[in-house]
């Protein structure tokens, strides 16, 4: 072990080796070695020969993938030590410990009916012999644990949930809550507890029946409910069900469990792109993607996958919208999906936004990209388009649609089809709603008609309660802004707009707004 922490410090910064890498070149043998002891373990304990080889287990080591927990149990078994000397900061899932201790095979052996001849394989059960000097042998065997199972574990209440429920009360008070470090600080390290402990736990099906129906719900509440009081409820659960990822599992569970993280996660990041923080957002995705991984469900990849590439379609460069939203399409395939669905329109937007950039080719592509996704969202059952946040509904599709015409220059579709998308959302879908209002006043701004383009878009914002002013809502609105000044230079009336704008918002301090943005060419505006 020592050797292999050697290798580590001199060659990890070097070359990138990662420990589970250091331990294999401190064994002196080739992936093929350890891959053979891998299958010979589940061939003793009676399981079918494992996927693993030496590609997957060379990803391992590069850091590109990270092994499962049945995988990274039977790593440990191998090397004999825990996975945190391996570089994964999670308990295995036998709830025992790998640590040895070494024996001098040329001691006597102890007397009785114990006592083992020497060449006897089962001298120590679960040991291995590895080359000493000429004249010995080491055994090394393999220390136990105590079993999980023995005591209950203890209940994780830390100090995010705390703050959480805070604020939660704060708000329900009526207080007003601004969002500092300590709150995002909370969030953050929330989430990761969530990356350390996405493993095996022991849950009952009516518990997961009820988080399943709970994880729905919020589906249905996520744009009617201000996005900071429906952080702190979702964000709640979200620590439940990691101290359930805490404890042990079936396997058959631990599927719907790493389903229900993952939504979690996905919509966490969902609301915190409505407060304007792209980092959490981002964050938050990456882990919904970690448990996702863990669900082998290509389609829930996917959806997160496409509710990701929503951050730099608003807040980043469309092209990596576009990377992104590609992406998803691959990994939802043939098979008609809500991802399968939302993906291409997702595209359409992105080039829409490069077309206003000035790229020539991304017109016709995407146009085209608008009718795959509509071909597929035809296909879609009741259940797919129900559903703002886990589904994609026919409001949000033909939303999708007036954006990208707006954004082609085709004002008069555009207008048809977000004047349709308004009369399909409900008054209580308040993000959508509100965006598609803006998206209306950027049609008529495209189309020559600046007054009613900045009265349409202060009225859109001015009508929100201000819990409801989220970040998104109101960078949206500034953009709209810009690009008059951009265009026609200051006016009273634009600073009229500024100053309506300037009210109070719910907003991420790492993301901060100035009350009037400088002007920037229209190639430049998203």
């Amino acid at each position: 072990m020592e050797i292999a922490h050697e290798i580590h410090d001199q060659c990890g910064p070097l070359f990138g080796t990662s420990m589970v890498k250091a331990h294999r070149l401190a064994h002196g043998v080739a992936l093929s070695d350890i891959v053979a002891q891998v299958r010979a373990l589940f061939e003793v304990d009676g399981k079918p020969a494992p996927k693993l080889g030496e590609t997957l287990l060379s990803a391992y080591e590069s850091g590109y993938k990270r092994p499962g927990p049945e995988y990274l149990h039977y790593l440990c078994a191998v090397y004999r030590v825990e996975p945190d000397k391996l570089g994964y900061q999670s308990p295995c899932i036998c709830g025992r410990g790998h640590a040895v201790r070494l024996v001098d095979a040329t001691a006597p052996l102890p007397e009785g009916p114990d006592r083992r001849g020497p060449g006897e394989p089962d001298a120590l059960e679960g040991a291995v012999l590895v080359p000493g000097d000429r004249h010995r042998m080491t055994v090394i065997e393999q220390q136990r644990g105590p079993d999980r199972a023995e005591g209950p574990l203890s209940i994780d209440v830390g100090e995010e949930d705390i703050v959480l429920r805070r604020t939660l009360l704060q708000l329900l008070a009526g207080a007003g809550v601004a969002l500092d470090g300590q709150f995002l600080g909370a969030v953050d390290n929330l989430r990761r507890k969530m990356d350390d402990t996405l493993v095996s736990a022991t849950v009952s099906p009516t518990m997961l029946d009820q988080w399943e129906e709970t994880t729905l719900g919020y589906g249905q509440q996520y744009q009617a409910t201000p996005s900071l009081r429906m952080l702190c409820d979702v964000l709640l659960d979200f620590s439940e069900v990691r101290r359930m990822c805490d404890k042990r599992q079936p396997v058959e569970l631990q599927e719907r469990l790493c389903r229900i993280a993952a939504q979690l996660s996905g919509l966490s990041g969902l609301i915190m792109i409505n407060l304007g923080d792209h980092r959490l957002a981002r964050s938050f995705f990456r882990t919904a993607r970690t448990a996702a991984d863990e669900t082998a469900d290509r389609k829930l990849r996917a959806w997160v996958t496409v509710r990701e590439a929503l951050v730099p379609m608003y807040y980043g460069d469309p092209r990596e919208a576009l990377h992104l939203a590609r992406k998803a399409q691959d990994l939802a395939g043939r098979t008609p999906s809500v991802a399968a669905a939302m993906a291409p329109a997702v595209e359409a937007r992105a080039l829409g936004m490069l077309a206003l950039r000035g790229r020539g080719d991304a017109a016709p592509s995407a146009r085209r990209a608008l009718v795959r996704g509509r071909a597929v969202f035809d296909q879609l059952s009741r259940d797919d388009t129900g559903d703002l946040a886990f589904g994609f509904t026919d409001r949000q599709m033909t939303f999708y649609e007036g954006d990208t015409f707006t954004n082609l220059g085709d004002h008069r579709a555009g207008d048809e089809a977000l004047s349709r998308a308004l009369t399909l959302y409900a008054p209580t879908d308040r993000v959508d709603l509100t965006l598609v209002r803006l998206d209306r006043a950027a049609c008529r701004l495209h189309a020559g008609h600046i007054d009613a383009a900045l009265a349409t878009a202060r009225e859109a914002i001015e009508e929100l309660p201000t819990e409801h002013r989220s970040d998104i809502l109101v960078h949206r609105a500034r953009q709209i802004g810009a690009t008059v000044r951009a265009k026609y230079g200051d006016s009273p009336m634009l600073r009229d707009f500024y100053e309506a704008l300037s009210g109070p918002s719910v907003t991420s301090p790492t993301k901060a707004s100035p009350p009037a943005p400088p002007a920037v060419p229209p190639s430049e505006q998203v």
